[in-house]
């Protein structure tokens, strides 16, 4: 973990209410896809922790939605501001376990943290799927992204504005060998029950620290509760115990 000064060089608007955010400082501590980073805006008493979008030696890449104060604050910034940024923070998700043909699924501001795995994948040669969903059409992000790395990309929304109609579940292939997932608690929850396979799923979750000090994220599993922030965000299917 690194606590670190960094410079906006890009904030955009790139669909509704969400904002990509291109940071320039040290990344050394930025090790894996699925780690967050965790901002500090002046006025606010608890930090932004949001997920590691893209990463490399020298920018980190976030997407982020604008709807509390704090990220609101964040998408009015501009190029040149700087901000105070914890790196090298959570577990990220394990490459190791993925087979050769992994399934990655996303909702909403889940999507982020899929697209530095899906590179890191594809540079292991693993032939890559992705499931983007989102409510409607103009909240969808990232699925031309996608596919310029090479990945085979299905977009979901509720009301059917664009892809295919209803939730990531409706939209699941054959033949994937473990999934990999981050989104909103509800469509885990059915992703746990809708794969036939193995996986990892991150959790979205508030966090007062972001590096397991006040225990505020806590969840329980199968070996007993673990932090969000430091044992996950990161999880494996076969150890999440959901509360009913």
């Amino acid at each position: 973990m690194k606590d670190s000064i960094f410079k906006i060089t890009e904030n955009v608007n790139i669909a509704k209410k969400v904002y990509r955010m291109v940071l320039a400082g040290d990344t050394e501590a930025v090790k894996n896809p699925g780690e967050f980073i965790n901002i500090r805006l002046d006025g606010f008493y608890l930090r932004r922790p949001i997920s590691v979008c893209d990463a490399d030696g020298s920018c980190v890449t976030i997407i982020y939605k604008a709807v509390g104060k704090g990220t609101q604050r964040m998408s009015r910034m501009t190029a040149g501001e700087e901000l105070q940024i914890l790196t090298g923070l959570g577990n990220g998700y394990d490459l190791s376990l993925s087979g050769d043909r992994p399934l990655l699924i996303g909702g909403g501001v889940g999507v982020p943290p899929l697209y530095l795995l899906a590179k890191r994948l594809l540079a292991q040669g693993k032939q890559v799927s992705v499931i983007l969903g989102f409510n409607t059409a103009d909240e969808v992000f990232y699925e031309e992204e996608f596919r310029a790395l090479g990945c085979a990309v299905t977009v979901t929304t509720v009301d059917g504005s664009r892809g295919v109609k209803g939730f990531v579940t409706d939209a699941l292939p054959e033949g994937y060998t473990y999934f990999y997932t981050c989104g909103p608690e509800p469509m885990l929850k059915a992703v746990y029950k809708a794969t036939n396979t193995p996986g990892q799923m991150s959790f979205e979750e508030r966090m007062g620290c972001g590096f397991g000090a006040c225990m505020g994220c806590s969840c329980k599993t199968l070996t007993g509760y673990k932090r969000i922030c430091k044992d996950g965000p990161v999880m494996k299917k076969e150890e999440i115990l959901w509360e009913s």
